[in-house]
């Protein structure tokens, strides 16, 4: 293998350095006084006031920081959970099982890819505080999104390679029952997707912000709805604001640090399979 040239790796660093900058200054900022923030030049150090800023954070009623930052735990986790399991569901259905229709279906699912969210932002909110009375209730949130179309897709595309018929049908001979089967043959061999499908659903879920913005109020946030909620007042103190987005940033941080090896080696895995 030919070893890329330097100009590559210094590429590499001055990308990485671009996308890494606003967390790291967002972090500054959050350490410092709000007076630094238009100082010249700015801060490149952390300072030592990080504590009060978040003291007033959580001092703060109207945004409910950590009501919110609860919230979006649940509702992540139970989104997460449901549609990794629904996905590989519908993907083994659809990549090895026979019945009528599942072309058709298959379409209209992948239809559903092609609509953006911010379309169904009005029906949806209808559809939820007429027929299921859940205005302001944390469980709009989390039911229309129980299922994703990208996810029975992606498992669809992954199953029909990383399960082998033959696999299939000496299960079937062994006396195997089809849900036998998934939980048995077909889970474990969609386990590097399902961490991909996984992970990526709780990073989208846990930074989605414009239908809990719609639905939900001050009384039952997400952590994004608590930050808007921050900077939404006459006076924005942006030390304080940031203080708190450095710790709703946490978790997705702690998250990819521990599986962003496999979410890349999943992922590099169906490139190759494909």
């Amino acid at each position: 293998m030919r070893k890329p040239p330097t100009l590559t790796y210094f590429a590499l660093i001055i990308a990485a350095l671009l996308s890494v900058f606003p967390f790291y200054f967002m972090f500054i900022i959050a350490t410092r006084k709000l007076e630094v923030i238009n100082a010249v030049p700015p801060p490149f150090l952390p300072g030592g006031e990080f504590g009060e800023n978040f003291g007033r954070v959580l001092a703060n009623d109207h945004a409910a920081f950590m009501l919110g930052l609860g919230n979006s735990i649940i509702v992540s986790t139970i989104i997460t959970v449901s549609v990794v399991f629904f996905s590989t569901l519908a993907g083994f259905a659809f990549a090895k099982l026979r019945f009528k229709g599942k072309n058709a279906m298959l379409l209209i699912i992948i239809a559903t890819m092609m609509i953006p969210t911010q379309l169904g932002v009005i029906p949806l909110y209808d559809m939820m505080v007429n027929f299921f009375d859940l205005a302001s209730d944390i469980r709009a949130v989390i039911l229309p999104f129980l299922v994703s179309g990208f996810g029975v897709f992606m498992m669809r595309q992954y199953a029909a390679t990383a399960v082998s018929d033959e696999l299939i049908e000496a299960a079937r001979v062994d006396g195997c029952a089809t849900f036998r089967i998934y939980w048995s043959v077909v889970l474990p061999a969609l386990r590097p997707a399902m961490g991909v499908l996984g992970l990526l659903t709780f990073m989208e879920q846990w930074n989605s912000f414009l239908w809990p913005y719609a639905i939900l109020d001050a009384d039952t946030p997400t952590v994004q709805v608590s930050l808007a909620l921050l900077s939404s007042a006459y006076y924005t103190d942006y030390a304080q604001v940031f203080a708190a987005t450095a710790v709703a940033t946490l978790p997705l941080l702690i998250v990819f640090v521990i599986f962003g090896r496999q979410i890349i080696g999943g992922i590099m895995e169906g490139a190759v399979k494909a």
